[in-house]
């Protein structure tokens, strides 16, 4: 590396350190110095809590996909004190989205949109249908004074928070991917309105900006090391990196999972992040593992499994939080070494070439629902007791059915559960808990992720990399639903929130069947919880 001089060609801002062509990589490089360049911004993002503070405000609420909703649910997860309460929504399953407004003072509501193209589907139908919740309760004169917009300039969004009298919009630099986006106006403002220093955060960023600068040598810089460190492991076979966090900054490891999964995975090969699985003794981990460490303190929680990890000869990245502003320098260090990741593994890492995919499959899905009044319907191969599956085996019950999927697992794959579920504890613990067993059972490296969320994180990954990817894909019925206003301030409907994530759904199930994937579908019926608790229970006989 310090031959080819990537260090300090990445600092240049050329190309050519991941392609042969310039195309979304030199405008894709703003990330680079805005720590530094945020300096000038962050007095009128500053100026924004205090306005609202003083007006009243207790809360906002970021709506959000991707790059525009992880670093914020970051900041407001490990930060809590000076600012508002900061709740981020991502979710387009009905009940979540009535659940929140329904436990919402409006009156007292900011509400931040944020979309880098202006055009997310998923934000768009969130704020049309809280602007005419705001405006309902509050009249139309008051309804744009809750909303902030945070987007590209030129975007559709700024347009249309003109229309609506948004309070503010931020227009955020152009050359700046969703996912490196956490230390612009994406993830800064936000951070204000927790109560964030940004002053102190950016501090830490420019920090490492020094750490990693171009006249550091490779093997010096702490960024260009993990980058190399990951995409060599991961070349050698060791393409799961399997973050164990430390409670004090666990949401972090989910901004890191899109980071790496969106970057990496692509042109047939990825590094797969696993989040949240169950920590375990060394030997149920297979050979195929890169472990994370995010330390809060020497005498952490996960100390002790880290330390058996090692001792073991898994390959252990340790990083030490000092204090949660250390999330600024932890931002950037990340960033940069993906970066790196990408040159050795000789990929694009600032692209998503196959996330239209799936966008376009939903389109064609929602479309059919608007000319018919109804989606497309798929034929199970089972149905029992308010379960049905889909999928090409033959089985008596879903039992058997989740067993005889699993029988196609190789060494080194993976398995994906994809949750088109109610994002709430009660559901997450179960997932987790599948997690576990899944992993128990197979082996294998087992990820979860709620949709359409994790569409905007790992997606990119289960659709362009090597295929390795077991995917069993949870829906149910919701019992209750929201309508989409066709536009903000009307009241004409022709969409509700149930019809777009079962379009989602369905168009990522095509998306990911026409790249040759394996996937298994279970639809839980409208008691999903039962039904997950008792699939859960039905993996455990394979144990003995």
């Amino acid at each position: 590396m310090d031959s080819d001089r990537i260090v300090t060609r990445i600092w240049a801002k050329s190309y050519s350190v991941w392609s042969d062509k310039a195309d979304e990589i030199v405008d894709r490089l703003g990330w680079l110095d805005i720590a530094a360049r945020m300096n000038a911004e962050r007095h009128c993002i500053e100026a924004l809590l205090q306005d609202v503070q003083q007006e009243g405000y207790t809360q906002a609420i970021i709506l959000g996909m991707g790059g525009s909703s992880l670093a914020p649910e970051v900041f407001a997860r490990t930060f809590h004190g000076a600012g508002l309460q900061v709740r981020v929504l991502d979710s387009t399953y009905p009940t979540a989205v009535q659940t929140l407004a329904d436990g919402l003072d409006l009156a007292r509501t900011l509400f931040v949109v944020a979309t880098k193209s202006g055009t997310t589907p998923e934000t768009l139908s969130l704020f049309k249908y809280f602007y005419n919740r705001v405006q309902d309760e509050l009249g139309a004169l008051r309804a744009g004074e809750h909303f902030v917009a945070i987007t590209d300039p030129g975007a559709s969004l700024v347009r249309l928070a003109e229309a609506c009298a948004f309070r503010s919009i931020f227009v955020n630099d152009p050359d700046i991917g969703g996912r490196y986006s956490a230390l612009s106006h994406f993830g800064l403002a936000p951070a204000a309105l927790a109560g964030v220093d940004l002053r102190r955060l950016l501090r830490r960023a420019q920090e490492a900006m020094n750490d990693c600068a171009p006249h550091v040598t490779a093997s010096a810089n702490p960024g260009a090391r993990i980058g190399a460190v990951m995409a060599e492991l991961a070349q050698t076979g060791k393409d799961k990196l399997t973050i164990i966090a430390d409670k004090e900054v666990a949401s972090f490891a989910d901004w890191l999972e899109q980071l790496v999964a969106e970057s990496t995975g692509k042109s047939g090969r990825g590094i797969l992040p696993v989040v949240g699985e169950p920590t375990a003794p060394p030997k149920a981990y297979g050979d195929d593992r890169l472990f994370v460490h995010l330390q809060w303190s020497d005498a952490g929680a996960q100390d002790a499994a880290v330390e058996a990890l090692i001792d073991a000869g898994h390959p252990v990245i340790r990083v030490r939080f000092r204090d949660r502003y250390d999330l600024g320098e932890q931002f950037f260090l990340w960033e940069f070494a993906t970066a790196v990741a990408g040159a050795r593994l000789g990929i694009h890492p600032f692209n998503q070439p196959n996330v239209e995919a799936a966008k376009e499959q939903a389109r064609q899905m929602m479309s059919v629902y608007m000319d018919s009044g109804s989606l497309p319907a798929l034929q199970p191969s089972l149905e029992t007791n308010g379960l049905k599956i889909y999928g090409d085996m033959q089985a008596s019950n879903p039992a058997d059915a989740l067993t005889a999927f699993l029988t196609q697992a190789r060494a080194r794959d993976y398995i994906s559960i994809q949750a088109y579920l109610q994002p709430c504890a009660d559901v997450e613990s179960l997932l987790r808990a599948m997690q576990g067993r899944l992993r128990e059972r197979t082996g294998l490296a087992t990820t979860v992720g709620f949709g359409p969320r994790f569409l905007h994180s790992t997606g990119q990954l289960h659709k362009g990399d090597g295929g390795n990817g077991l995917f069993i894909q949870l829906t149910d019925r919701p019992t209750s639903d929201a309508g989409i206003p066709d536009a903000p301030g009307e009241s004409q409907v022709s969409l509700p929130f149930s019809v777009l994530i079962q379009a989602q759904s369905l168009g990522d199930r095509q998306a990911l069947l026409n790249e040759g994937r394996r996937v298994l579908r279970i639809d839980l019926g409208e008691n999903s919880q039962a039904q997950l608790k008792w699939l859960i229970e039905s993996l455990t006989p394979a144990q003995s």
